[in-house]
């Protein structure tokens, strides 16, 4: 994952200009993947290498060191391979997928001090490359004025930026249309506040 410094700039600058109408605070994060797990890969390279001395014996004529040697090299390949975000992401099935990306998500809007606004006026624009998924998450007192249907242009232009490999620019518009909502149900009080840092967080 790859973000350079004049497009974090353009992310945050973009986050200053939606919260100088708002009194509700926007958080934005990247992920390069949600899924950690590595417990099917390594299944996968152990079956495959208990297997091989099997079919090795029976076609061949190598030694029992030979054969050994190459089971191991066969295991720590596969591992290696099966253990890449994204081989490991495509191993798992699409619905637990994006209930691993959710997971993360959540996980983010509360670490990253949403969950704590006094008026619960925060929102989370949320990607997870590996998964291919984006998300707007809300807090409370944004959910109930506004349903989550309404952040769907917002994902939407995640989504088809995330496509052709323009994170920024989807991040850019997601916080322009965001700002947009949250200015109109939550404007600018002159109330001092305490903002969250105006910056893309990369996980």
């Amino acid at each position: 994952m790859t973000m350079s410094p004049q497009d974090r700039q353009r992310i945050s600058d973009a986050i200053r200009a939606a919260e100088a109408k708002t009194s509700g605070e926007i958080v934005c994060v990247l992920a390069q993947t949600s899924s950690d797990a590595t417990a099917l890969p390594v299944l996968i390279a152990a079956v495959a290498a208990l297997a091989l001395p099997w079919l090795l014996v029976a076609l061949t004529a190598m030694t029992v060191h030979r054969i050994l040697s190459l089971q191991a090299i066969v295991f720590i390949g596969l591992l290696i391979v099966l253990c890449l975000p994204r081989v490991r992401v495509a191993l798992m099935p699409r619905k637990a997928r994006r209930a691993v990306a959710h997971r993360t998500a959540m996980e983010q809007f509360n670490s990253r001090g949403l969950a704590g606004k006094s008026n619960q006026a925060g929102i989370l624009i949320f990607v997870s490359l590996a998964e291919r998924y984006a998300r707007i998450i809300a807090g409370p007192g944004i959910a109930e004025r506004v349903p989550q249907s309404e952040w769907q242009a917002a994902v939407d232009a995640l989504i088809a930026h995330m496509r052709d490999g323009r994170i920024a620019d989807g991040f850019v518009t997601a916080i322009e249309l965001c700002g947009a909502k949250l200015a109109t149900h939550f404007p600018q009080t002159g109330q001092e506040r305490n903002p969250l840092p105006d910056r893309i967080h990369l996980i």
